[in-house]
């Protein structure tokens, strides 16, 4: 079975956690101890309802509060697919974590309370997941029980939402009239929106095509590590380990050695230890050279057909994540996929309101949960993409020298067109 990975993000008190928690429950992925656990230190326990949030409010700080603080990841599955939730807090000081859990997901759940329709927070998070490009997003209207399951405010909503759909270029946008405390439209369709005519939630997390969003034409092979046994019976082996993040790679193909630009064919392709005529991503593959060339890792293995950039200086799109302000020309560890080298942030060009879209020009330094747009300059040459063409080969990290922490997420901007243009919402 393949896996979906999805976000939840909403404003505070929207039911994100309660939804998860429904979603579980009434999908039976609750195990009989974990549903005793939360029956005793439920909040509603006099009204005789279970508190579902607390399946996802783990940290005691979130149970007192009874906001989201920390990213919460939920497994589960149905006999139709894998699922990892990543419920993100709604509120702003916390947009870092939000971004942590949009970064590996396939889609976001955009959970907006009926009785408010569009607010800010709305906002704030549909423009995150516009700029970190996921391909799927559903919006959930929830609380509809409280508007007495009105069509005509369901409608509104739609309306409102699709110009700011529109607005930040959203693809693939679902809307889905639900009620999580009660169940509606959850994991069954439900008698009480017999003018809704689309799926359940579960039912649209079930069928949506994550398979289509793998790039299977630009060939990149992040190289992890070289296998060399030297032993008796393998003493020329020499195979270069990694995970295939797109494209197909067959025997015989053309490649380049990135960023060395040495030029050589593939002999051999093995998946689980066992030769194969091709491998594609996402596998996890071994592939062999006809040439003995100097490879390592960091090094990447790119398609003839398909060439990657590679530079030293580039654009980004930067989320900060530290509690130390970000200042120009600050150096850092960036890390892109397999490959690590040293870097120094030149310059801030501008930083984004992300509740407004407004830009400060200019800024002297960044800080928590800020959104820059910088220009990085590494001491070696990397192969790259843009964040927006190629997701799996145009994010990156840095990382604090001496501590060792992550302390902000980069999306690759490589041309004019990848330029954030933020309209007016």
């Amino acid at each position: 079975m393949d896996i979906l990975r999805f976000l939840t993000a909403g404003s505070v008190d929207d039911g994100k956690s309660t939804l998860i928690g429904r979603l579980l429950y009434d999908s039976k992925s609750i195990m009989v101890d974990q549903l005793e656990a939360i029956e005793r230190s439920t909040k509603n326990r006099e009204e005789g309802q279970v508190d579902l949030a607390l399946l996802t409010d783990g940290l005691r700080a979130e149970r007192e509060q009874g906001i989201t603080i920390d990213v919460a990841y939920k497994y589960f599955s149905t006999p139709k697919r894998k699922f990892i939730i990543a419920d993100t807090p709604g509120h702003i000081q916390y947009t870092r974590n939000m971004v942590t859990g949009a970064s590996n997901s396939d889609l976001a759940i955009i959970l907006i309370d009926a009785r408010h329709g569009v607010v800010e927070q709305t906002r704030r998070h549909s423009i995150i997941v516009s700029l970190l490009n996921l391909p799927h997003v559903v919006v959930a209207i929830n609380k509809m029980d409280l508007v007495d399951f009105s069509q005509d405010k369901y409608n509104d909503i739609v309306i409102d939402y699709s110009q700011v759909a529109k607005s930040l270029g959203l693809k693939n946008v679902t809307y889905i009239p639900i009620s999580a405390l009660n169940g509606d439209n959850i994991v069954e369709k439900s008698s009480a929106m017999p003018w809704y005519e689309g799926e359940s939630l579960l039912g649209v997390l079930e069928t949506v095509e994550v398979h289509e969003d793998i790039n299977l034409t630009e060939g990149r092979f992040p190289v992890q590590y070289v296998i060399r046994p030297q032993t008796e019976e393998l003493p020329d082996y020499r195979g270069y380990a990694g995970k295939i993040i797109s494209g197909i790679y067959r025997k015989g193909d053309k490649v380049v050695v990135q960023p060395s630009g040495v030029e050589s064919t593939i002999s051999a392709v093995e998946v689980g230890g066992a030769e194969v005529e091709e491998a594609f991503a996402p596998q996890s593959a071994v592939l062999h050279l006809k040439d003995d060339v100097d490879i390592s890792r960091g090094d990447m293995l790119v398609k003839q057909d398909a060439p990657v950039q590679v530079a030293q200086e580039f654009e980004v799109v930067l989320c900060w994540m530290s509690n130390t302000p970000l200042v120009p020309r600050n150096k850092y560890l960036l890390q892109i996929n397999s490959r690590t080298v040293r870097c120094v942030v030149k310059e801030l060009e501008y930083k984004l309101n992300v509740n407004t879209l407004e830009k400060e020009l200019s800024p002297v330094s960044a800080g928590l949960n800020d959104v820059v747009k910088a220009t990085i300059k590494t001491a070696s040459p990397i192969a790259f993409d843009s964040y927006k063409k190629l997701r799996a080969n145009g994010g990156a990290i840095l990382i604090d020298e001496t501590s060792n922490v992550t302390v902000g997420a980069c999306m690759i901007s490589t041309e004019a067109t990848d330029k954030p243009f933020w309209p007016e919402i």
